[in-house]
């Protein structure tokens, strides 16, 4: 298991974090973490959303979830560098969440919607970070977008997060950041 040390863990910070948004953490809980056994990009936001679910973040899962398939219509999440960054945002929430899927599986997920054409390029996915939150807050919303893109440029700890065998384990390491 490949876990970063706080000597490049405080490096890291410095470029992957603006000092003013909040960490990923306190958007983050254990319960939002889970292992994807999905092999398509609607069976992983299926995974993400009844994880939410269940961990107590949203109370309508069928509508959060139409969210996020909507979101995904207009432009796919996939972000390169093997992960997605899913989100939806609606007037139900108060404050942003976010839920934590991780594929161990190396082929990932295909990510590109049953309408797009075969020769559409898109990344095999093994990271996805799904959010949602509050409409009435672009400022909060665009920072946690752009705090996540930025700390997934982050290979070693891409790799890290690949490795991990535990839900607790994610937690600490996505907790550094």
């Amino acid at each position: 298991m490949v876990i970063l040390d706080q000597i490049s863990h405080q490096k890291r910070r410095k470029w992957f974090r603006r000092e003013d948004t909040p960490s990923i953490s306190s958007y983050l809980s254990e319960e939002s973490i889970t292992f994807l056994q999905a092999k398509t990009r609607d069976d992983a936001l299926e995974q993400l959303v009844y994880t939410l679910k269940k961990a107590g973040k949203i109370q309508d899962a069928p509508a959060f979830h139409e969210l996020i398939l909507k979101r995904e219509q207009i432009v796919s999440t996939d972000i390169g560098l093997n992960a997605a960054l899913p989100h939806a945002k609606s007037a139900d929430f108060s404050e942003f969440f976010i839920a934590l899927g991780v594929q161990k599986e190396e082929e990932g997920i295909r990510w590109k919607s049953p309408h797009h054409h075969a020769s559409d390029h898109h990344s095999a996915v093994r990271l996805v970070f799904m959010i949602g939150g509050p409409e009435n807050q672009p400022k909060e919303y665009l920072d946690l977008l752009s705090n996540l893109t930025r700390i997934l440029k982050d290979e070693d700890l891409r790799k890290s997060l690949l490795s991990i065998d535990t839900i607790s384990a994610l937690y600490r390491q996505i907790s550094l950041y």
